[in-house]
């Protein structure tokens, strides 16, 4: 199996690593990651400029690595069309460093480069977490959950979306499948205003958990301590 792993926080990312290590296990395996932070880019592309590739080392062996200086989406359009031999057989987007549920979807850049592999007939799956080191949970469900949704049927404009929850394998309840996106923000807006003159103000972003959810949503499964595995559809690419 060709398998070619993406995410958005950036190529040396230790979200990017656990995966790449999980993805070896599977197959022949192409990280190609933006060469610094790209988070919430959506499906976001360059347009105009240059692009630089270069070949990085992650420190996983058997790996083939390379940093590009765009966005998530860009570098599986690199991936696919300039650095691999082959198209591959699976996209892989992540591990995100914070979830990637309910209205947060929309930004998402992991989001956004698994879409992308749709566009050029590949089917992929992003795999999210809570914005901490704890990979307990990671570490002990992720190959599993991987093989077993390589083999459940999935429509071709549709991805599967995956999140891990932030709390210790002694509060970990399981995984629950088929979960919907949340109508709501897991990160909620909060701007701060400071004066400026002139009537201009300043705006400084920090975004608040959200802690409620409805029954049967991803955010409600990872506030409950459970993986939460859903479908997302690009009903643009729907045949």
């Amino acid at each position: 199996m060709r398998i070619l792993v993406v995410n958005d926080d950036g190529v040396f990312t230790s979200g990017i690593s656990h995966l790449a290590k999980m993805a070896a296990k599977l197959g022949e395996v192409w990280v190609v990651a933006p060469d610094q932070q790209c988070s919430a880019m959506s499906h976001r592309i360059t347009v105009h400029g240059t692009l630089d590739i270069k070949q990085v080392d992650i420190s996983v062996p058997g790996v083939h690595a390379y940093g590009v200086s765009g966005t998530p989406a860009d570098c599986v359009k690199v991936g696919i069309k300039y650095l691999m031999p082959e198209k591959p057989d699976i996209v892989f987007s992540g591990i995100n460093f914070g979830y990637n549920v309910g209205l947060d979807i929309l930004y998402s850049g992991t989001v956004g480069a698994a879409m992308e592999a749709l566009i050029h007939g590949v089917p992929a799956m992003a795999f999210s977490k809570e914005m901490n080191d704890n990979y307990e949970v990671v570490e002990a469900n992720l190959l599993s959950i991987t093989k077993e949704l390589l083999n459940r049927p999935i429509k071709s404009n549709e991805i599967w979306n995956i999140n891990f929850p932030s709390c210790t394998m002694s509060e970990f309840r399981g995984v629950l499948y088929d979960r919907i996106p949340a109508k709501e923000q897991f990160y909620l807006d909060k701007y701060v205003r400071m004066e400026l003159e002139n009537s201009n103000f300043r705006l400084t972003i920090d975004g608040v958990r959200n802690t409620a959810a409805e029954e049967g949503t991803d955010m409600r499964a990872v506030l409950d301590n459970y993986i939460s595995v859903g479908k997302v559809a690009n009903n643009i690419l729907r045949s």
